[in-house]
């Protein structure tokens, strides 16, 4: 049996577990631990390192879901046979050894994207799963409903009519393994005569998805409301994708009287908005602005919404509400298209809603994240002062830093990375190439602890020449 040894970093802020999987991944891709190789039971490897069995059985957890390794029943853990033809070819630096917790040369990573997994709620949703598994008496493991399990959707339709005003049964619900897959199929229901309208900037993943479905896009610029109206209609778009709650990646909020101004447009030419809600949890000033789907009286919003924000990226679990026009094209043509999420995934998250986790849940991460936000203004106005402003700070988990001093948008990314502090372009953005005005960078903060917060700005502060 091999030996399981790593050197724990706390300084680093990342959690012990994901150390833990770092530290087996590297040991499997550098050939120390075989292929086929049993791994010591949790309880072993709890008591050699001194941690605890949670944090063992999220490390398991997590080799598992990425493939890493693989269970056998009544028997244990194993590493899989992993081709080496098919890894990426920088996963193995030649420095990269055993002992070095550290995936690469980034120490402080401004993404997006990034959640707080320290705090995601491992022994409860543990606990579920296995009711999952064994109260359903294996029902569960039959193909299910094509629009995702109605218990569920019952839970979503009551949180979405309390939290946004969506109002909505859960028979207008289809439930979806992201953002990315319901688009494509809201593609397929709306039909190739429509020409679609996106924000500029404004999600990426989301224009590309509809340009690979054959889609015509048209980019419409923002102002500081939102997606400009009067634009809008000057164009030949019948659909309209906007991120109202919280514009990315602006994060301006679409004040009530723009809302009301885009449903007309919509009533008026018989088109459709998608209202993208992919952070709507988080909003840090000012009441709540309902949702565009609860002041639609037409039927002309398709409202988009995902747990990866609020609960864990890689669960992949996101819905949509059609209007009872598209309803009755998807209920006519498009219930052949199977569910993409597993049932396994969806019980749980039902029971996780029902039993009341997932709003405690929920109000625990927006105190975490309206703290975090406090500590990544409070290090901005320390260490940069007027050389920046900050826009979309309302809501959300990242912000757009426009920077003063001279430096390129390529240039303050490159010279960050140099450091160890990676940040983001704003241009990516961009239907076509941004044009004038000063430098912007996207910092994203909800993966970060907050000494991460407050050592990465001050580190750019240096780098940029632009320290206080």
């Amino acid at each position: 049996m091999f030996e399981i040894t790593p050197i724990f970093k706390n300084e680093t802020g990342m959690p012990l577990y994901l150390q833990l999987v770092q530290y087996i991944k590297v040991e499997i891709l550098n050939g120390r631990i075989h292929p086929k190789e049993k791994l010591p039971s949790k309880r072993k490897l709890s008591k050699h390192l001194g941690i605890s069995l949670n944090t063992i059985q999220a490390a398991y957890d997590q080799l598992a879901a990425e493939g890493y390794v693989e269970s056998k029943p009544r028997l244990g853990l194993f590493v899989a046979e992993i081709d080496e033809e098919l890894l990426p070819k920088q996963a193995l630096p030649p420095e990269t050894t055993g002992s070095e917790l550290e995936p690469s040369s980034v120490r402080i990573d401004f993404n997006s994207g990034k959640v707080d997994l320290e705090h995601f709620p491992y022994s409860v949703w543990r606990k579920l799963t296995v009711q999952s598994l064994y109260q359903d008496q294996g029902e569960i493991f039959d193909i299910g409903h094509p629009q995702g399990e109605g218990q569920l959707r019952n839970e979503i339709a009551q949180y979405l009519f309390q939290s946004r005003g969506v109002r909505c049964t859960a028979d207008q619900i289809v439930i979806g393994a992201g953002t990315q897959v319901l688009m494509g199929l809201l593609c397929l229901i709306l039909g190739k005569e429509h020409v679609f309208a996106v924000e500029n900037p404004g999600f990426h993943r989301t224009r590309i998805v509809l340009q690979d479905f054959g889609a015509a896009t048209i980019p419409i610029s923002m102002d500081e409301e939102g997606v400009d109206v009067s634009l809008l209609k000057q164009t030949n778009a019948s659909v309209a994708y906007v991120t109202p709650s919280h514009q990315f990646p602006y994060g301006m909020v679409m004040p009530v009287s723009r809302r009301m101004e885009l449903l007309r447009w919509a009533e008026e030419i018989g088109g459709f908005i998608i209202e993208d809600d992919y952070d709507g949890e988080y909003r840090y000033k000012g009441r709540p602005i309902p949702s565009l789907q609860g002041l639609d009286s037409s039927g002309r919003v398709v409202y988009l919404g995902t747990f990866s924000k609020a609960l864990i990226p890689s669960i992949r679990i996101s819905f949509m509400v059609l209007p009872p026009a598209l309803l009755d094209r998807y209920l006519g043509h498009f219930t052949v298209y199977k569910q993409t999420v597993s049932r396994l995934h969806q019980d749980t998250l039902f029971r996780f809603m029902k039993e009341g986790h997932w709003q405690s849940h929920l109000n625990k991460m927006r105190t975490l994240y309206r703290r975090k936000q406090v500590s990544l203004l409070t290090a901005i106005r320390l260490y940069m002062g007027e050389h920046v402003g900050v826009i979309g700070e309302k809501s959300g988990l990242h912000i757009v830093l426009k920077v003063r001093c001279g430096m390129t948008e390529a240039e303050l990314v490159e010279s960050a990375l140099s450091v160890g502090v990676k940040v983001y372009p704003l241009s990516v953005y961009f239907d076509g190439p941004r044009v004038g005005g000063d430098a912007m960078v996207v910092l994203g903060f909800g993966g970060l602890t907050e000494a991460e917060i407050n050592e990465g700005i001050r580190i750019l502060a240096e780098t940029w020449g632009i320290s206080q």
